[in-house]
């Protein structure tokens, strides 16, 4: 989640080891933009990459979508970024996750779609995090015939309440600057707002964590040290190792919410790292 884009908006400079297409696939609400971040060379990994910003902002020119996918691109993975439709001006759940799912099975089912014999994982942060999120679980429940190889979650939000936070965290909290804060009157607020109808709070679908946790692939989640929603990532991952799944649940130290669209951070170079080397460890 976000709570202002036009600060972090910034474009990164073309690099000759790939090149950047715009394409637009086909979806029950409409046409779904991607950008592709393409190697020179034939990638054998890939990732598809949902930005956060609340459910209701964030674009594919945040550094979060923008410099993950150039990132990743110059180190050999190719990513699709996708621009889905966000919960304003009456768009509600499930038409931002029902986005995210078409342009995840147009990029592992059609002959049009780039690095066709690559492996595709799926992985997205804050909002992007539950939307990839909810899209493994229905993949896994029949919805696409590619179930994804991994899912990198990055300071996600999958429960419609966030949990409380623990008393280790609860005191660092205190220090978070205004725009991070995501109290959990402030996160109801967007979670429910994303639903559009308090009765779809707990849709499975909609908050991941509500959901049947048996048999998803290997997941990786990098929460933020210091943010309201490191419980959610952190309750989460847990109930994924109890059901059974394989999971690595890290946090990055004195990091806030979002920290990837501060790219030039310290933490953020750390979280595209890890991302990168889980990604080469997931590909088989």
């Amino acid at each position: 989640m976000v709570t202002s884009v036009s600060k972090w908006r910034r474009t990164m400079p073309e690099s000759g080891t790939h090149e950047v297409q715009q394409v637009e696939v086909p979806g029950p609400h409409g046409r779904v933009p991607l950008r592709l971040y393409i190697p020179s060379q034939p990638a054998k990994t890939a990732l598809m990459w949902v930005h956060g910003g609340a459910f209701i902002m964030g674009d594919l020119d945040v550094p979060e979508a923008n410099a993950v996918g150039h990132y990743l691109a110059q180190h050999g993975v190719t990513v699709a970024s996708v621009d889905y439709r966000l919960a304003n001006e009456g768009v509600h759940f499930p038409v931002p996750s029902d986005d995210v799912l078409a342009a995840w099975r147009w990029i592992t089912e059609s002959q049009d779609a780039p690095a066709r014999d690559a492996t595709w994982h799926i992985g997205g942060g804050s909002a992007g995090g539950n939307l990839a999120a909810s899209v493994t679980h229905q993949v896994r429940d029949g919805c696409a015939t590619v179930l994804p190889a991994s899912a990198l979650l990055l300071y996600p939000v999958l429960h419609d309440a966030v949990p409380a936070p623990s008393p280790a965290l609860a005191p660092k909290l205190d220090l978070v600057p205004e725009e991070y804060r995501f109290t959990a009157n402030k996160t109801r607020e967007l979670n429910l707002n994303y639903v559009g109808d308090s009765s779809l709070l707990q849709h499975p679908y909609a908050f991941p964590a509500n959901g049947d946790l048996d048999g998803l692939p290997p997941t990786l989640i990098i929460n933020s040290e210091i943010d309201y929603l490191r419980p959610s990532g952190e309750a989460y991952g847990a109930a994924l190792a109890l059901a059974g799944n394989t999971v690595t649940v890290l946090h990055e130290p004195g990091a806030l919410h979002g920290h990837l669209n501060d790219f030039d951070s310290a933490p953020a170079k750390r979280t595209v790292e890890r991302m990168l080397q889980w990604l080469g460890e997931a590909t088989v």
